[in-house]
C-alpha cells in the first residue's frame, strides 16, 4: 500500500547496512559550517538593496527579523525530527515515519527539484561573479552555436571530486570559505557603519504608496485568488519584504540531511541547526541597518533592480568596496552549491536505498560517501547548469522548500501523537502550537509565489506521482519485505 510507513527503528536500523553506510564524521561545528555556508550567499549582497529600496525603507531590518522568526519555527520543528531520526534523507525520511510512503515519495521528489534547480541556479551566479572578480565578461563561450557557461561547469566538477572524496573533506573546504565570506559581511558592516547618517533613518517605516501589480501569471497566487492590488512602503511593505528576505534563509534544512554522519545526532543535528540561524540572523540585520543608514531608501529606489550592497559605497565614494562585495559573493556561492549537491546526494540515497529508486546507486565508496548518486547527481547538474537557460526557475526553489517545511512541521505533531516513547535528543517547545505556526508563516508564504510556480510546481509533482506507480511502488523494499 501507498500510505505504509517505514518505523523509525527500520529507518535507523538501514543505517548499519555494510554496503550502503556513510561514515560518521561530523560534528556540531562541522554542521553549523555547513548551515552557514549554504544560508550566507550572495542574496544579502544584492536583496537586502533592492528590497529596502523598493518595497520597507529603512524598516528592512524588521523585515529581516520577521523572517527569521518565520524560519526559526520551521528549525526548532527540522531538529526535533533530526535528533529522533538520524537518518539521510531529511523531510524525505522523516515523512515516511509519519505520513507514509506514497507522500514520503512525494516529498523526496520536492527536494530533487528543490536542490537540483537551485545547485545549477548558483553555479551561474558563480560564474557571473567569477567574471566581476577576474575582470572578464563572464565564464561562458560559444561551442558550435551553443553558449556554453564553462564556469558554472568548473565549480560543478569542483563541488563533485571534493564530495565524492569524502564529507569531512567537504566540510574543511568549506569551513576556509565561510570563513573568508563572513569575514567580508563583517568587513562591510565594519567599515559601512562609519557611513551611517541618522536622518536616512527618518521616516524608519516610509508613508504606503499604491505599488505597481504584476498581472496574470506573474503574480501571486494571493493576488489572483483576491484580486488584491499591490502597495509598497507602510507596515504592509515591512510584511512583504519580510517574504522576500525569508529566501535569504533558506538552506539551514539540508543540515538535516547529514544526521546519518554525524557522530552524535541526537544532540548535534539541533545544535548545528539553531547555531547557524542565529549567526546569520545577527549578521543580517547587522548589513541590514548599516546599509539602510549609509544611504537614502529613495536612492535604493532610483538605482533598480541592479541596487546591491556596492550601490551603498560607491554612493559614499567607497569604489574600492565593489571588488571586496564580489569576492565575498563569490565565496559564498562557493559553499552553497558544495551544501546543495551535498543535500541532493543524500536525499537519493536515502530514496534508493528504500528502493523507490534503483537500490544499486546506494552502495558507497571507500570514503564512505555514495560515490554514483555523486557523480550521477554532478553530471546531470553540471550538463543543466552549463548548457540550458534556468535563471526564470529560481522560484521553484522557494516552492520546494517551503512544500518541505508544511510537511516537517505538520509530522513533529503527528510523530508526538503515535510515538510518544520515542527518545527525542531535541523537544521542540510550544508543540503544537509552534509546528502549527510554523505551517500558517509558510503557507502564507507559498500563497505571494507567482501562479506561473505553481503551475510549474504542479506539474513536476504530476511526473513524480506517475514514476512512484510504474517504478517506486513496486520496488519498494518496505513492500517487498512485508510480502
Amino acid at each position: 500500500m501507498a500510505w505504509r510507513t517505514k518505523s523509525v527503528e527500520q529507518s535507523i536500523a538501514d543505517t548499519d547496512e555494510p554496503e550502503t553506510r556513510l561514515r560518521k564524521d561530523l560534528n556540531w561545528w562541522d554542521l553549523t559550517v555547513f548551515g552557514v555556508s549554504i544560508v550566507i550567499g550572495a542574496g544579502i549582497f544584492t536583496i537586502t538593496a533592492s528590497t529596502a529600496g523598493n518595497i520597507t525603507g529603512p524598516a528592512i531590518s524588521i523585515s529581516f527579523v520577521i523572517a527569521a522568526i518565520s524560519c526559526g519555527l520551521a528549525a526548532l520543528c527540522y531538529a526535533e525530527f533530526a535528533s529522533t531520526v538520524p537518518v539521510a534523507g531529511s523531510a524525505y525520511t522523516f515523512s515516511y515515519a509519519t505520513f507514509g510512503e506514497f507522500i514520503a515519495w512525494i516529498i523526496g521528489w520536492d527536494l530533487i527539484l528543490e536542490f537540483a534547480v537551485a545547485a545549477a541556479v548558483v553555479a551561474k551566479g558563480w560564474s557571473s561573479y567569477l567574471g566581476t572578480v577576474f575582470g572578464f565578461g563572464g565564464g561562458t563561450a560559444h561551442l558550435g552555436g551553443i553558449e556554453l557557461d564553462w564556469g558554472a561547469l568548473l565549480i560543478i566538477v569542483f563541488v563533485t571530486a571534493i564530495l565524492a572524496w569524502g564529507t569531512k573533506l567537504s566540510a574543511g573546504v568549506s569551513l576556509v570559505i565561510t570563513v573568508i565570506k563572513v569575514a567580508v559581511v563583517l568587513l562591510v558592516v565594519a567599515v559601512g557603519a562609519f557611513y551611517i547618517k541618522m536622518e536616512n533613518f527618518t521616516p524608519f517605516v516610509p508613508p504606503a504608496e499604491a505599488g505597481e501589480s504584476s498581472s496574470g501569471m506573474d503574480q501571486s497566487l494571493f493576488s489572483l485568488l483576491t484580486g488584491a492590488g499591490g502597495s509598497t512602503y507602510g507596515w504592509y511593505g515591512v510584511l512583504a519584504g519580510a517574504s522576500i528576505v525569508f529566501f535569504a534563509f533558506i538552506g539551514f534544512d539540508v543540515v538535516a540531511t547529514t544526521a546519518e554522519e554525524t557522530k552524535n545526532p541526537q544532540r548535534d543535528v539541533a545544535r548545528g541547526i539553531l547555531a547557524s540561524l542565529a549567526i546569520v540572523t545577527v549578521l543580517y540585520v547587522a548589513v541590514a541597518v548599516v546599509l539602510s543608514g549609509m544611504v537614502r531608501y529613495t536612492e535604493l529606489r532610483d538605482a533598480g533592480e541592479k541596487a546591491n550592497l556596492a550601490t551603498a559605497f560607491a554612493a559614499n565614494g567607497i569604489d574600492w568596496a565593489a571588488k571586496v562585495i564580489s569576492i565575498g559573493a563569490l565565496a559564498g556561492l562557493t559553499t552553497v552549491v558544495i551544501v546543495l549537491v551535498l543535500g541532493q546526494t543524500r536525499v537519493l540515497f536515502a530514496m534508493s536505498r528504500d528502493g523507490l529508486v534503483p537500490r544499486s546507486l546506494a552502495k558507497t565508496g571507500t570514503h564512505g560517501t555514495p560515490v554514483r548518486i555523486t557523480l550521477i547527481v554532478g553530471a546531470l547538474v553540471a550538463v543543466t547548469a552549463s548548457v540550458f537557460p534556468i535563471g526564470k526557475l529560481e522560484e521553484m526553489v522557494n516552492i520546494g522548500t517551503l512544500f518541505a517545511f508544511v510537511l516537517v512541521s505538520a509530522g513533529v505533531i503527528v510523530l508526538r501523537r503515535t510515538r510518544p516513547d520515542l527518545e527525542r535528543g531535541f523537544r521542540a517547545p510550544l508543540v503544537p502550537f509552534l509546528p502549527i505556526a510554523a505551517i500558517i508563516a509558510c503557507v502564507w508564504l507559498m500563497l505571494n509565489l507567482t501562479a506561473l510556480t505553481w503551475i510549474r510546481f504542479l506539474i513536476w509533482m504530476a511526473i513524480g506521482v506517475v514514476i512512484y506507480f510504474l517504478y517506486g511502488r513496486r520496488h519498494s523494499v518496505l513492500a517487498n519485505s512485508a510480502r
